[in-house]
């Protein structure tokens, strides 16, 4: 065949070109795991402003791996390999183990043996929750507080806290792990959806901007970046309680 139609690519081409696709949103995904590492790296050197800026690499990639998988459907292109225990290994390097060590590195869980065992029992508590099988339900929403502890970290670093008040917060959220509360997966819970993506995106611009900032901190923009999460963990608790009641 010649003209422009014998250069267009086959089925088996496609197919071979939506492989390489899948491979490659998987590198996207493992791409995390390296700003989690960076993340580490520049908490250890006390540079926070760009350890949070990795964390947030981390997180914008975690946001966005999801659609990209779905819409090359990965677990057919690539069956061979478990996207799902990738993501879940970068989440708790990036969402955890990085967020915890740079408490640790910032004084907001001091480095003491007390403050060593808070930092263990977030760890284990992160742990359950990642490793529940349903930790993340059939109709989209994370049950049990979602180890966001990067962002825990985030807005203690910049609200400066006692550390009284850091204890009780971190243990709090450790503690809601375990209690079987559903809260919204921003990008996949349909109540509320396209107004949970519109403020989040607000809220993400702020936050980012707010790095560069850092460790000074402007309070209107903190404000507005808190408020996005006031809105989270109230509309989590109204569709839950709505949920339960329409069951019982």
């Amino acid at each position: 065949m010649t003209g422009a139609a014998g250069i267009l690519p086959g089925p088996a081409s496609s197919r071979r070109l939506l492989v390489v696709c899948a491979w490659g949103v998987h590198l996207y995904t493992a791409l995390g795991a390296a700003a989690g590492l960076l993340a580490i790296y520049y908490a250890a050197e006390q540079n926070f402003p760009l350890s949070f800026g990795a964390i947030a690499v981390a997180i914008f990639i975690d946001s966005s791996d999801g659609a990209l998988a779905r819409l090359v459907d990965v677990k057919r292109r690539v069956p061979s390999f478990d996207g799902s225990l990738l993501d879940n290994i970068v989440d708790y390097l990036t969402y955890t183990v990085a967020a915890v060590f740079l408490m640790l590195e910032a004084g907001i869980i001091p480095q003491t043996l007390p403050g060593l065992i808070l930092g263990c029992v977030i760890m284990l508590a992160s742990v359950y929750g990642f490793c529940q099988t349903n930790a993340k339900t059939e109709d989209h929403y994370f049950l049990g507080f979602p180890n966001y502890w990067n962002i825990v970290a985030f807005y203690l670093y910049c609200l400066q806290w006692p550390t009284a008040a850091n204890w009780a917060v971190l243990l709090l959220f450790a503690v809601m792990v375990f209690v079987p509360i559903k809260y919204i997966y921003p990008s996949r819970t349909v109540p509320l959806r396209p107004f949970t993506i519109a403020y989040g995106i607000v809220w993400a611009v702020i936050t980012i901007a707010m790095l560069p900032m850092l460790p000074a901190v402007n309070p209107i923009m903190l404000g507005i970046s808190l408020s996005f999460i006031a809105y989270y963990f109230a509309a989590s608790f109204i569709l839950h309680l709505r949920a339960s009641l329409r069951v019982n």
